[in-house]
């Protein structure tokens, strides 16, 4: 390790050291990310880009005290080594290790747990009022990148900080890292001059004694105005950040120690809300991950830092997204009605080849999940088939609009939900725990839960025919290996199969958990359904499994409050059918990140658990399991 990084166990250190060392510390941080994630994985490309960032607010700032408040927080891997967890961060996203993200009990320097996009400035806001109401002096600061400024919340945010509250402006700092724009000749030395002579006092007195000057004499108040908004245009983007009340100073390079630490302090000391606009360059610093910074966002697993990401060393098992991927060129190609759309999530959804083949017919509409929905709905309308292909954690943002803007008017939307159940590493902000409970509860929705790959491509071709709104979950990575085919097959619709004939013990196995619960009935000699329904629940199977054999089993990767098992529950009851339920799923309570198998296995979600479970709880009954021991 560095001289100067071991040096730094937090913030304090790191205000200690004199200001022309920490360039060098910023390129010690650099290299320190760099050779962290390449044995661990994770996002690489925004926390290279941030490092002098980070080193800037923590020198400026009096954190813990003074809030910040990271944006998605997949770019905050420098924020923790330099907040205590430096000699930790060899078990980053690893199970009982450090997070991927914020996460307020891991750290008090995590001021907000973050990892959904865009909730910064509302945070930094609430904390920076509550912080008036109290009586206390500290100064929030939201970070927030350009993508996260496409969603409504944000502008939301933007809207009530700039009115204040009670007549009196929130002391609030917005940074806007901006990491989709080159740094261009205007972000030099002129650029840098303006930015510290705009956040100053001078400029700030000066322009308010001008204008209480010009206010009574109205016409030259109003040339002045537009001489100011006009010369700042000149050299700096035209803003709409005043029109929200914000004192706006930028663009300024954010690798650019010299420029932002100055600006920072100017800002810090400024009262009502302050903007902030910097610009930086993912990967910065690291050869491969400037020249591809969408390849190297995250790392998947290790790697050599001097040769980059490993080349797939032979064929390797077709993923669930890729599935989609190309079941979606394919339904394009027989149904010119078929239209996708994203919500900024083109290569981790599997769009890149629907793009390029079907450009015309491709939305990506930013990180914007509500107007996702509700936009999908307005093409509905109007006879499209639209697919919004979003991760299930994702849905949850849009949640109203698909209630009353699509299942309201029952509109024909597809939903094909990607990363539903246990994600790993990226921890319980991900997980898609949740989608089987809040999509079927509501009216005219239906949810399908493939059990392979080959059932993932039927279940698409079968929602899409719908006339409703229909749901398709499938989890990350792979499943089984199941061939595929070109053909557009679909499943009769509400039924599910039996895939294992047994005695006693009938497990009922919704989506991919079938195949372990497959290996856990050969032990037990039990029945075997794949119900491939939610909703609408195959209930003449449900019942008839009910008749036939002595206990039942239900099986899901998802949350078991309002889940599949308890759509098996309430059949149950309305028919008056009494035999004794055990429900497996994933517990009341957010699952930490991890390898996903291990995971499942701590859950008892694995084949061995299912059939522990099995045994724990119907060992009491002779009758059940004695022929099957």
């Amino acid at each position: 390790m560095s001289e100067l990084l071991r040096k730094i166990d937090s913030p304090a250190d790191l205000r200690r050291l004199p200001r022309s060392d920490l360039d060098a510390l910023a390129r010690e941080l650099r290299q320190f990310v760099l050779d962290t994630v390449s044995q661990t994985g994770g996002h690489l490309g925004s926390n290279l880009g941030t490092c002098e960032l980070t080193v800037a607010l923590h020198y400026v700032f009096d954190t813990p005290h003074d809030r910040i408040v990271w944006d998605v927080g997949h770019q905050t891997y420098p924020h923790k080594i330099l907040t205590g967890r430096r000699d930790r961060m060899h078990t980053l996203r690893q199970l009982g290790g450090v997070a991927g993200f914020p996460k307020r009990d891991e750290s008090e320097y995590d001021s907000f747990g973050t990892a959904h996009s865009s909730t910064s400035i509302s945070a930094a806001l609430g904390m920076a009022l509550a912080a008036q109401l109290k009586g206390e002096q500290r100064r929030c600061v939201a970070v927030i990148g350009d993508g996260a400024m496409s969603a409504g919340m944000a502008f939301e945010a933007l809207n009530n900080a700039g009115f204040g509250h009670c007549g009196q402006a929130a002391d609030l700092l917005v940074v806007l890292n901006d990491n989709d724009m080159s740094i261009s000749p205007p972000v030099g030395a002129l650029n840098r001059y303006l930015a510290r002579l705009m956040s100053g006092r001078f400029y700030a007195a000066a322009r308010e004694s001008v204008k209480g000057v010009l206010k009574n004499a109205p016409p030259l108040f109003e040339l002045a105005r537009r001489f100011e908004e006009h010369a700042k245009g000149m050299v700096v983007p035209g803003t709409i950040f005043e029109e929200f009340g914000f004192n706006y100073v930028g663009p300024i390079d954010g690798h650019d120690l010299e420029s932002l630490i100055p600006t920072l302090e100017n800002l810090r000391d400024k009262k009502g809300p302050q903007f902030l606009h910097v610009v930086t360059k993912k990967g910065y610093g690291y050869d491969f991950a400037e020249a591809d910074p969408v390849k190297y966002h995250a790392a998947s697993g290790k790697f050599n830092p001097a040769e980059g990401f490993p080349k797939p060393s032979g064929p390797s098992k077709i993923t669930f997204t890729q599935v989609f991927g190309q079941w979606l060129c394919d339904m394009a190609d027989a149904d010119q009605r078929l239209v996708g759309i994203t919500p900024a999530m083109r290569e981790g959804s599997g769009m890149v080849e629907f793009q390029k083949r079907f450009p015309k017919r491709y939305f990506d509409v930013g990180i914007a999940e509500q107007h996702a929905v509700t936009f999908a709905a307005g093409l509905a309308c109007e006879g499209l088939k639209p697919v919004v292909a979003i991760y299930s954690t994702f849905l949850q943002r849009g949640y109203d609009q698909l209630i009353h803007d699509v299942a309201l008017q029952k509109l024909p939307v597809v939903f094909a939900l990607d990363r539903a159940g246990i994600v790993g590493a990226d921890g319980p902000t991900h997980c898609g725990a949740y989608d089987i409970a809040y999509v079927r509860c509501i009216p005219h929705c239906a949810m399908l839960v493939p059990s392979d790959e080959a059932e993932c491509r039927r279940a698409l071709s079968t929602a899409f025919h719908r006339d409703h709104p229909v749901a398709v979950r499938y989890p990350r990575g792979s499943g089984v290996g199941a061939p595929l085919d070109k053909a557009l097959d679909t499943w009769e619709w509400g039924k599910g199969l039996r895939r294992r004939e047994g005695q006693r013990i009938a497990i009922l196995a919704f989506g991919t958990l079938l195949h372990p619960s497959l290996a856990a009935a050969e032990k037990l000699g039990a029945t075997v359904a794949d119900m491939r329904y939610v909703k609408p629940l195959d209930e003449a199977l449900v019942l008839d499994l009910a008749r036939t054999h002595e206990a039942l089993v239900t099986v899901e990767e998802g949350c078991l409050p309002g889940g599949a098992g308890a759509a098996v529950l309430e059949c149950l009851a309305a028919a008056g059918v009494e035999v004794p339920v055990l429900t497996l799923g994933l517990p009341d309570e957010f699952t930490d990140h991890g390898d996903p198998a291990r995971l499942l296995s701590l859950l008892g979600l694995d084949a061995a658990g299912i059939e522990q479970s099995i045994r724990q709880r119907f060992g009491q009954r002779p009758s059940l399991l004695a022929a099957n021991a």
